[in-house]
């Protein structure tokens, strides 16, 4: 159950218009089968790597229309487009520098322990950032507020995402909860089977 929740949202997070001004939500001819994001994830505690992994999605034929593939699931990329913005979403479109709204998502985790994240959402900043698949450039938006589940936890949670119009997709992504620190980075993008990361560097 929570992997199909990260999977989606994941997929969301990868729909982004392309301007320097302003990013909007793309159509599904934005998309093309074969184009493929990697990123290297890892979690950190006083220093030392507790955890780390791979992910990565793939536009891929799925029953006639365009699908993301993470490997083990597959979604409609329509089914994504298709939903409607809520009033405390975690990406509020169009995105532009300045602009501020308020993210709320309640949540569910493999041990069955439920939660509610409330955050205020700012896009701070359009920067280059250099990350393992080269230098793009990126809106820079900061998440900050809390966190609470059933268990009777109660804590900051800050978030902090880099967003490269040009890839579709985030880049970079930084999670501090006060115990540990969560990084996770693109180190590979295609536009097909045949390309690779090099060709959009600058």
């Amino acid at each position: 159950m929570m992997k199909k929740v990260l999977f989606l949202l994941t997929a969301i997070l990868m729909f982004t218009g392309c301007t320097t001004s302003t990013t909007d939500k793309p159509t599904l001819k934005d998309y093309k089968i074969g184009e493929k994001w990697v990123w290297n994830w890892k979690r950190t505690i006083e220093g030392k790597v507790r955890a780390q992994g791979e992910d990565f999605r793939k536009v891929v034929d799925y029953h006639g229309t365009l699908g993301f593939w993470n490997g083990n699931d597959t979604v409609r990329i329509s089914k994504i487009l298709d939903q409607k913005q809520s009033s405390t979403p975690f990406r509020s479109w169009p995105i532009y520098v300045g602009k501020k709204w308020k993210y709320e998502s309640e949540w569910e985790n493999n041990e069955g322990t439920k939660g509610k994240t409330s955050q205020d959402a700012e896009v701070v900043s359009f920067e280059e950032v250099k990350v393992p698949a080269g230098k793009f450039m990126a809106y820079k938006i900061e998440y900050k507020g809390m966190v609470t589940n059933s268990r009777g936890f109660k804590g900051k949670m800050s978030d902090t995402w880099w967003y490269a119009p040009a890839l579709k997709t985030y880049i970079k992504h930084l999670n501090n909860d006060g115990y540990g620190i969560y990084t996770n980075e693109l180190t590979y993008y295609s536009k097909n089977h045949e390309e690779d990361t090099h060709m959009l560097q600058n």
